[in-house]
């Protein structure tokens, strides 16, 4: 655990200078959703004397939109924004992806007659090209990780004139996955809406940084600073923990993880501003902390994955919290 030295005043540097602050306007991505058959709200599951604390209320993606990930949200809606402007049809999204992001660009792709191309790296299961696939996608492996199925994505936008949509962000990138994770605020504003009274402790799972940071953005607009925001990260991947640490962004290594949507070794330049100043901690799990949170969150009847119920597994982990904690979660994705 890593108290943000950062938190309400953000991180200055060159790096991040220029690049725009997480949106807390939910507005637009709800009235597109409105329109969409597929869009209804997923459950607020309640649990009592769970894990340590009084409350937990766990926000459940599982569901959204047919496609078993909060990503739904994302990809999905940028294709909608460029369709509304005439840019979609015919037109080619390419991206990497570890699974759920890919799936939300080929779905968005499909609905409004565009192509999608999805390069994947060495560690996605074969379940989710023949998913991505399903879909409509074009399919590309790439040998080595994740970063090097970013790499081969953004050359392929280049050599041929495609739309590269990723969901992270960097110097000179930003105007997709802006709008991408102000989809994400969908998810919040429904969690805001259900929740009774406001959280104590929110827990929040971290690959580039998108759900993280966008929650968060949503979160201390409605609810202030009251709320202790933490955002969770695999110890193998400690992108954005690494950066608060340094007091600047840099990237990491480390060896595969099994969380494998959150084994991102490079935080999103719009994730980290918002989060810096968001949130309140960052902290790391093992491999073997969330795993031994699946069984625990099966029996539940929250079934999902590492990466899906990392948040909770970071509950899990730590000390109780007490009988007055009410604790907010999100499980990001089905099993």
């Amino acid at each position: 655990m890593l108290e943000n030295r950062f938190f309400e005043k953000g991180m200055s540097g060159a790096a991040l200078e220029d690049i725009p602050w997480p949106s807390i306007d939910p507005d637009r991505p709800l009235s597109l959703l409105t329109r969409c058959p597929e869009a209804g709200r997923t459950p607020l599951v309640t649990f009592r004397d769970f894990a340590g604390a009084g409350t937990v209320h766990v926000k459940d993606e599982r569901g959204r939109m047919g496609l078993g990930s909060f990503k739904a949200l994302g990809a999905a809606y940028v294709i909608a924004c460029e369709a509304e402007a005439g840019r979609a049809e015919g037109q080619t999204f390419v991206c990497a992806s570890a699974g759920n992001h890919g799936l939300s660009v080929a779905a968005g792709a499909r609905a409004f007659k565009a192509r999608a191309v999805i390069y994947l790296s060495a560690a996605v299961p074969e379940a989710f090209a023949g998913r991505l696939r399903a879909q409509g996608a074009e399919v590309r492996r790439v040998e080595g990780s994740y970063e090097d199925s970013m790499e081969a994505a953004a050359k392929a936008a280049e050599d041929n004139g495609w739309k590269l949509l990723s969901d992270s962000s960097w110097e000179g990138y930003t105007a997709f996955p802006h709008r991408l994770m102000e989809g994400y605020l969908v998810m919040a504003a429904e969690a805001v809406e259900d929740m009774p009274e406001p959280p104590s402790h929110i827990f929040l799972q971290a690959g580039v940084g998108g759900l993280a940071a966008a929650c968060a953005a949503y979160f201390r607009a409605i609810w202030g600073n009251r709320p202790r925001i933490i955002v969770v990260e695999p110890e193998a991947a400690p992108a954005l923990i690494e950066c608060i640490r340094a007091g600047r962004f840099v990237t990491t290594t480390g060896p595969e993880s099994a969380m494998g949507r959150l084994d991102c070794k490079e935080a999103s330049l719009i994730a980290l501003k918002g989060l810096a100043r968001d949130a309140s901690a960052f902290m790391t799990i093992s491999e073997a902390q969330a795993e031994a949170a699946m069984a625990p969150l099966a029996e539940a009847g929250l079934e999902t994955t590492p990466s899906g119920g990392a948040g909770l597994a970071a509950l899990m982990s730590l000390p109780p919290l007490g009988h007055d904690a009410r604790v907010l979660c999100i499980v990001s994705e089905e099993p």
